[in-house]
């Protein structure tokens, strides 16, 4: 989050997501463009806040579905569980694991032990996905 000292109160921060959730009727799309409207350091707290749901975040950034299983696991955590991560696919013996840092969106490939890559950004779907065939 930006130190500009614009960090809102969870009441403000609530207000303006019960907002663009109402505009968006549950439409993903149409919360991804309020979401693009949304001034960038307020975005960047409702995107890790528990007002919205890791699979919204997920959506925003990749504007794509991850698939039935996957949206459904990210529907179930908070946004703020991004923080950390959240699991958004297993694979053979890899996982793919979902988070935000600094507003943007990061995907690690781990293993039971480590973290064997990191990618950030809008394409770092296509790269978790070359990196795992890679493996293979």
């Amino acid at each position: 989050m930006q130190d500009d000292g614009c960090t809102l109160s969870q009441g403000e921060l609530a207000g303006i997501a019960d907002a663009l959730l109402e505009r968006a009727e549950e439409d993903d799309d149409a919360l991804a463009r309020e979401l693009d409207l949304v001034d960038p350091a307020v975005r960047e707290q409702l995107l890790v806040s528990d007002f919205l749901n890791a699979f919204q975040v997920y959506y925003y950034f990749f504007r794509r579905d991850p698939g039935d299983f996957e949206r459904e696991r990210l529907v179930l955590q908070p946004a703020s569980a991004l923080a950390h991560g959240v699991l958004l696919d297993e694979e053979d013996f890899f996982r793919v694991v979902f988070r935000v840092e600094g507003g943007k969106p990061v995907l690690s490939v781990c293993d039971d032990e480590s973290v064997l890559a990191s990618f950030e950004g809008e394409d770092a779907h296509e790269k978790v996905t070359r990196f795992i065939d890679e493996l293979w």
